[in-house]
């Protein structure tokens, strides 16, 4: 299985910056078994069912993007630093441009209430601790940062105060993730109460996904490669709905490949379970999936993970099919772009 398989040919124009409004008038590429509808978010009420049972991720964006200086004798440097996840001697893990100008042991002042000193410095990043802690960290960098938009979209504009609402769910309850679970960008809450009112049942998850989910494959063989481990958690009472919907025939359909990835880690001994801690799942072409039915999800980077986990979902050849469909038709790709819902079988 070479990384050259999931390669495909993306116009520049159909990279969305900027996300549909509202929410639900994005598109919505239909794929079941080997039917595809084009359609919109707003008639997933009329496609879900009764006793469908949604998959949320829960977590919340934080401004991780953080512009600083650093002052050495009477000379200043600009220092751009994008907080990846927290570090497990205490800290942040942290890219940082330009990092060859950093040492360990020099401050970055971020604003007048945030600081932090490079702890470590790697080749390719750096670990910081911060002067703020808890609550008062979280006021500082509230203020001091801004959204971390995709590597895609910071390459076309800079982030604005309009990413601050567009750049997190409506159900965003658990600050952590230094990206978006973007699928669930589509949501806003009547179209919530309307599936409620139909009967899908939601269950909330969390996964705070990290940046490395936008690190590219660099192995041909795929099966070679490593994925990032990402903290996540399936609480019992989650795990409960979960194993009742599929117990009562219902579908569950995770929102995102983020959801995806965590209810499956829980599910690793064949049954949906409560769990809690760092998983690196990588799901490609031959997965055996314990509890998805189908998934709702953006449309992907060509040669990356996601691609291949919604290969693994819906063979390669129809996701093929799907890619080549959602070009010809203009649907507008990767986080603030359109959304599939893809459904095997049928």
């Amino acid at each position: 299985m070479q990384l050259s398989d999931f390669d495909f040919d993306l116009p520049e124009r159909l990279i969305a910056t900027r996300p549909a409004r509202p929410r639900t008038a994005a598109r919505l590429l239909l794929a079941e078994g080997d039917r595809i509808e084009d359609r919109h978010v707003r008639d997933l009420v009329d496609i879900f069912r009764p006793g469908d049972r949604l998959g949320l991720n829960n977590t919340r964006v934080i401004p991780a993007r953080l512009t600083g200086t650093r002052t050495r004798g009477e000379a200043e440097a600009r220092i751009e630093v994008t907080l990846m996840e927290p570090a497990a001697a205490g800290g942040w893990r942290a890219m940082a441009k330009p990092l060859r100008k950093l040492k360990p042991g020099e401050t970055i002042r971020f604003s007048d209430a945030l600081s932090a000193e490079v702890a470590e410095k790697g080749e390719t990043d750096l670990r910081l601790v911060f002067d703020r802690a808890g609550e008062a960290f979280d006021a500082a960098l509230a203020q001091a940062g801004a959204m971390p938009l995709p590597p895609y979209i910071a390459a076309r504009r800079a982030p604005d105060a309009q990413d601050d609402e567009d750049y997190q769910t409506v159900f965003a309850r658990h600050a952590g993730a230094v990206a978006a679970p973007t699928a669930s960008l589509h949501f806003d809450r009547p179209l919530l109460e309307a599936l409620a009112a139909r009967g899908v049942g939601f269950t909330e998850v969390t996964l705070h996904v990290g940046a490395g989910t936008f690190l590219p494959v660099k192995v041909e063989d795929v099966t070679t490669h490593r994925m990032h481990a990402e903290w996540g958690e399936v609480t019992e009472t989650a795990a409960a709905e979960i194993a009742a919907a599929k117990a009562a025939g219902g579908r569950v359909i995770p929102v995102g490949t983020t959801a995806l990835r965590l209810i499956e880690s829980a599910a690793a001994s064949g049954a949906i379970r409560p769990w809690r801690g760092e998983t690196d799942i990588f799901i490609y072409p031959g997965y055996r999936f314990r509890v998805t039915d189908a998934l709702m999800t953006n449309f992907h980077l060509p040669k990356s993970t996601l691609l291949m986990l919604v290969s693994a979902l819906m063979g390669q050849e129809r996701i093929r099919a799907i890619y080549d469909h959602a070009v010809r038709h203009d649907y507008r790709f990767f986080s603030y772009g359109d959304a599939s819902l893809l459904i095997p079988g049928g």
